[in-house]
């Protein structure tokens, strides 16, 4: 059993991981650089409103319906990648305390432009490759997963949400006041067997639990269970 809290009012993402009696093992930081990101911004402004003026003329006529149709999406989709692509990547880093001398683990983000698919990879200090995390924006649609892989690419696990009814629900009245929080359920193999939970409690800021209880063999690597936590809460921007 992990517990996760998130430190509020700071710029970078920041998470204290304790044990179930309280007692504090982990710290966790993900960077945000907002500075580099507003000019990644300013800089996807810049050029997709030079490409609307190629695309559509200084002032489209209201004859050019299917112009307009076509090239509004082709803008919006310049900005999304011309962003992306300047933004830096948010790698999370996990310590052994938050004085940040010992460093337990990675989370690399693997693309800054990702349309359809975002992957990370989970690394040791050293580098060896632990578990590649994946979520496809598709999924997220309907019912939002996480995908969990070897380094050879074999499946894991999966992180689902904990309801299809509720992820729904989700979609149309979002959070609820809290009511409606978003919790996974961590699965494997191919009758989805449960044997961990991700739950956020129902508190004014960001906590959760991370509950591998039915995985007593600890079969799954604790390392990736928690580094897949973390992204849940951050990859997801809850």
């Amino acid at each position: 059993m992990f517990l996760l809290r998130e430190r509020v009012l700071t710029i970078r993402s920041k998470y204290e991981v304790r044990a179930e009696n309280g007692t504090s093992i982990l710290y966790v930081e993900r960077p945000t650089y907002p500075v580099r990101t507003l000019f990644a911004y300013f800089v996807a402004l810049i050029v997709s409103l030079t490409a609307a003026r190629r695309i559509l003329g200084p002032f489209p006529d209201e004859s050019d319906v299917l112009l307009v149709l076509v090239g509004f999406p082709l803008v919006a989709f310049v900005f999304l990648v011309v962003s992306m692509s300047l933004r830096p990547k948010r790698h999370v880093t996990i310590y052994r305390d938050d004085s940040r001398r010992e460093t337990l683990l990675r989370v690399r983000q693997d693309q800054r432009v990702a349309v359809f698919t975002r992957t990370y990879t989970v690394v040791t200090p050293s580098g060896e490759p632990l578990a590649t995390l994946r979520k496809t924006y598709l999924d997220n649609v309907v019912r939002k997963r996480w995908y969990v892989a070897a380094p050879g690419g074999e499946p894991l696990a999966m992180a689902i949400e904990d309801s299809m009814v509720l992820s729904l629900l989700r979609r149309v009245l979002g959070v609820f006041f809290g009511f409606l929080r978003t919790n996974f359920l961590f699965v494997r193999g191919p009758d989805e067997a449960v044997f961990g939970e991700f739950n956020r409690k129902f508190t004014l800021f960001d906590r959760y639990v991370l509950d591998l209880s039915a995985d007593p063999e600890r079969s799954f690597d604790r390392r990736v269970a928690l580094a897949l936590g973390v992204m849940l809460d951050t990859g997801e921007r809850r």
